[in-house]
């Protein structure tokens, strides 16, 4: 049975690591060049692609394998090493596989520190919407160079995710080595393949725990950041990238009778600045604790007033991130607060008032369950 998929103009494409590496850590070329085959495919039928690819670190590891003595370093150091080296190798690679096709690609190093203000947001944004204006494909990766492990992305899928709905994307396609969401761990027997996630639905009791062998993170990790990019109006494939053809499909060129997960965009999507606040809850530098009733006005879209604090926890500036945490301590909410933490204090329990966090720039965590 046939399963079309409506055609996307603007797509962005994740490749995880055990999509691009072979068993010995070195670059899997061929998959490389499949990958790259299918990528100008899209871009002759006139969707806009955006390519963010793991694979550095991995790379990095297997070409100083037996060279080098990295036995000796400590974890970060290794990775910055391996990012330093496979970085280079991978966009090399890449900058000749799509000038086979006449295709200009860039690269785009991002931390989360890219992402943390409004302002740095913006700049990325127009940067890569200027590539994508002049036919240059954005390849897109995290700076491990540079990163430290409090600024680290969770893994290339929680990029991905913040890529995607910085820039408007129809559709985020998150490639695996296996074939999507399953009802338990996909080798035991009786494990199904969920086809379609939809708006509001908790998968949570089917997602495994475990990582990948190459990357950092798992389909926990995929489910969680495919349900928020879900909810902000982006709809979410997961699929097995090591299968041939399976790119062109997922993003509405031809039939589709490839296996996957779809989860399926809600029907009202979100604002500009309420899909860069989604993705803003690592960047919170204080939290505000609320009672029971500021917790279900703010649920309700209210905005959250001073009257509703009970704690002010944390030192932040106006306009920083903070996180809003309800009676049970669990963080139900995050935005962007309009006054620093001695006037949120000096504020709080107090009725009247401006909103310290108005609701146009706060964000209620639906996947909260995750």
């Amino acid at each position: 049975m046939s399963n079309r998929l409506k055609k996307a103009n603007r797509i962005v494409v994740k490749v995880g690591s055990n999509v691009l590496t072979r068993s010995d850590g070195m670059l899997d070329i061929t998959r490389m060049s499949a990958i790259v085959d299918q990528l100008a495919e899209l871009r002759r039928a006139g969707v806009e692609v955006i390519l963010v690819s793991s694979g550095a670190v991995a790379s990095g590891r297997g070409e100083l394998r037996g060279s080098v003595d990295t036995s000796r370093l400590d974890e970060l150091s290794a990775r910055q090493l391996f990012s330093a080296v496979g970085q280079a190798k991978l966009i090399n690679r890449y900058y000749e596989l799509f000038r086979e096709h006449g295709i200009h690609c860039g690269q785009v190093l991002a931390t989360k520190e890219n992402f943390a203000r409004r302002g740095h947001y913006l700049n990325q944004k127009h940067c890569m919407a200027a590539m994508l204006s002049n036919g240059v494909l954005p390849i897109v990766n995290e700076n491990d160079t540079v990163s430290v492990t409090e600024l680290m992305f969770t893994d290339n899928d929680e990029l991905s995710g913040l890529i995607a709905t910085m820039m408007n994307a129809d559709r985020l396609i998150i490639l695996s080595n296996i074939d999507g969401l399953y009802t338990g761990d996909p080798s035991a027997p009786g494990s199904v393949l969920l086809p379609r996630i939809e708006p509001g639905e908790n998968p949570s009791d089917f997602v495994a725990s475990g990582k990948s062998s190459l990357g950092r993170g798992g389909m926990g990790t995929k489910c969680r950041i495919a349900c928020r990019v879900a909810s902000e109006g982006i709809e979410v494939v997961v699929a097995n990238g090591r299968r041939d053809g399976i790119i062109v499909p997922l993003a509405g060129i031809g039939e589709c009778n490839m296996p996957h997960t779809l989860f399926v965009a809600s029907p009202t999507p979100a604002s500009g600045m309420k899909k860069w606040l989604a993705h803003s809850d690592a960047f919170a530098k204080g939290i505000l604790r609320v009672n029971d009733g500021a917790a279900d006005a703010i649920r309700h879209g209210a905005s959250l007033l001073a009257v509703g604090v009970e704690a002010v926890e944390g030192d932040f500036d106006a306009d920083d991130i903070v996180t809003v945490a309800d009676t049970s301590g669990s963080i139900m909410a995050w935005g962007k607060i309009g006054l620093d933490s001695d006037g949120a204090r000096a504020a709080l329990g107090q009725p009247g008032g401006r909103p310290l966090i108005h609701a146009d720039y706060l964000y209620v965590d639906g996947n909260a369950f995750f």
